[in-house]
């Protein structure tokens, strides 16, 4: 009888182990303490993923979400990934090099929305929802959605050894969209079409061995139909410093029994190259990560965005795409660490994080600041952190764009007089960043002009002259933003990273001179 027992632990144990799991989640000696890394673009080099990782270490982070998107190499279908794509040696070094630093890696498919990268190409075009918006898997593709996503999932899972998978599942906007979905989002409800869909993806990854991890968005706002989901399943709730109940009632979705983790932000919209909301980051560290653990929350993954997610096809006739652009590119993550290490010392403490006392304690030790000194760079990073759209200045209250350009030209002075005698080129973005918003917005100034009624073709001599002056100065910026992100992006990323932040003045004046000599092109990017 003892050696039957023995032998049936023996087997409970083997079958436990394959399974994928390396313990059961509720004996895990720590909670999720995550980052998660977006590669859609910018993509990073092997050693600069080996630093961040070193950097997430030291902040107390012991899982990496990682969006490789089209930098992994699949096997079995080689054309979803893109020309900025890792070997498989590199992915297993680097995962297990992770593992040395006690930094767990997940991977991160998208499944059912943000899969353009997949959809865009003719071998899945019976899976897209709609035949111009290729964002979006059609979730009554049964047969060609499952025989995918097991490609993708074994292969994922096959390199990282985490009980954890998550599969996206964020922002399905086109739900109901194709004609089949339309008529059964009529008779059951679009809760039904996501739901069943998100059901077999979470069910490959528990057939797998591995604990389905999703976005919370979505499921928010149709809870009815949670229950289909397997109860392995692990919901992040995503919060990027707006109303709790943006999506729906967090406190339902904790009612609903399934493991939850929270997921502020240090890079989201509106953030692009010519804004960054610092003090919107700070304030969602300060108030959501307490808001977490006070709602019971397991988990926490600080985000960092690219880019947006949403794509600009570029089509060759009404039915062939040509290329996706990215809309939307925020400066590389290589400027971020304050707002890191603001992250990290929220994971340490159950109290709220004092801003303007990290400010102080943060600058004087990186930058051996004064008090008085920390006041005055938080300003001059905060300063009227507004967007601008068609001319227009999204601000609270009136404001021009020219106080917008002079209140910005007073920030850069600032940090430019600011002398830091530590870590001078971590500094350095930071008035990279400024000098960049300060091009952007004279740019502007000078596009309103030209879009003025009072503007005639007698002012474009004048219009040329400041246009080509502007171009210098981005010249200028390019050498910077190179020297600053040589060891951090690819080469040819950082050209292309230059190329659409650079753009628009050079199609202007190529516009205003009518020069055919000099037509900007992608192929030109970067000069």
């Amino acid at each position: 009888m003892m050696i039957k027992k023995l032998l049936g632990l023996i087997l409970s144990l083997g079958l436990l182990l394959n399974s994928g799991y390396s313990q059961p989640v509720s004996q895990k000696s720590a909670p999720v303490k995550g980052f998660h890394l977006d590669l859609r673009i910018q993509v990073l080099t092997v050693n600069a993923l080996k630093e961040l990782a070193q950097k997430l270490q030291k902040q107390g982070v012991n899982t990496l979400i990682m969006e490789w998107e089209a930098t992994y190499p699949f096997e079995k279908h080689p054309m979803i990934s893109n020309r900025f794509a890792y070997s498989r040696s590199e992915v297993t070094s680097f995962i297990s090099y992770c593992k040395t630093l006690g930094i767990e890696v997940v991977p991160l498919q998208q499944s059912f929305g943000h899969v353009e990268y997949i959809l865009r190409n003719p071998r899945y075009m019976g899976m897209r929802e709609d035949q111009k918006d290729y964002s979006q898997v059609c979730p009554l593709q049964d047969t060609l959605n499952k025989a995918l996503f097991t490609d993708l999932f074994s292969d994922l899972v096959s390199t990282h050894p985490s009980p954890y998978f998550h599969i996206g599942g964020d922002e399905t906007y086109l739900l109901g969209h194709c004609d089949r979905c339309r008529a059964k989002a009529a008779m059951e409800g679009k809760s039904k079409l996501f739901v069943d869909h998100i059901k077999m993806l979470c069910d490959l990854v528990t057939s797998l061995g591995k604990r389905p991890v999703l976005w919370a968005d979505i499921a928010l706002k149709h809870p009815e139909a949670l229950h289909l989901l397997p109860k392995e399943t692990i919901l992040v709730d995503w919060n990027y410093g707006w109303a709790l109940n943006r999506f729906g009632d967090p406190q339902k979705l904790v009612e609903t029994g399934f493991e939850i983790w929270g997921a502020p932000a240090l890079r989201s919209g509106p953030d692009s190259y010519f804004v960054t909301q610092w003090d919107k980051h700070f304030r969602n560290i300060r108030d959501f990560i307490p808001m977490t653990k006070k709602l019971g929350y397991t988990g926490l993954i600080m985000t960092s965005w690219s880019t947006s997610g949403i794509y600009s096809p570029v089509f060759e006739s009404s039915s062939d795409i040509v290329d996706l652009y990215a809309i939307r590119r925020v400066y590389p993550l290589s400027a971020f660490n304050l707002l890191l290490t603001a992250y990290g010392e929220s994971l340490q403490t159950e109290q709220a994080l004092d801003i303007p006392r990290f400010i102080e304690s943060y600058t004087q030790k990186n930058y051996d600041f004064t008090p008085s000194q920390a006041q005055l760079f938080y300003k001059a990073l905060t300063v009227t952190p507004y967007e601008v759209r068609q001319g227009k200045v999204l601000s609270p209250s009136a404001m021009s764009l020219q106080s917008l350009l002079d209140s910005t030209v007073w920030a850069a002075q600032t940090l430019k007089q600011l002398m830091p005698t530590r870590n001078q080129e971590e500094f350095d973005h930071y008035r990279l960043m400024t000098d960049i918003r300060i091009e952007y917005l004279r740019y502007q100034l000078l596009e309103k002009e030209v879009n003025d009624e009072t503007f005639a073709r007698s002012q474009i001599p004048l219009t040329l002259s400041k246009l080509k002056t502007l171009m210098a100065q981005s010249r200028a910026l390019n050498e910077r933003f190179t020297a600053l992100q040589k060891n951090f992006l690819h080469p040819a990323e950082i050209e292309q990273e230059i190329y659409w932040r650079s753009i628009k003045p050079k199609l202007l004046y190529e516009r205003l001179s009518q020069d055919k000599s000099s037509i900007t092109t992608p192929q030109s990017r970067g000069k």
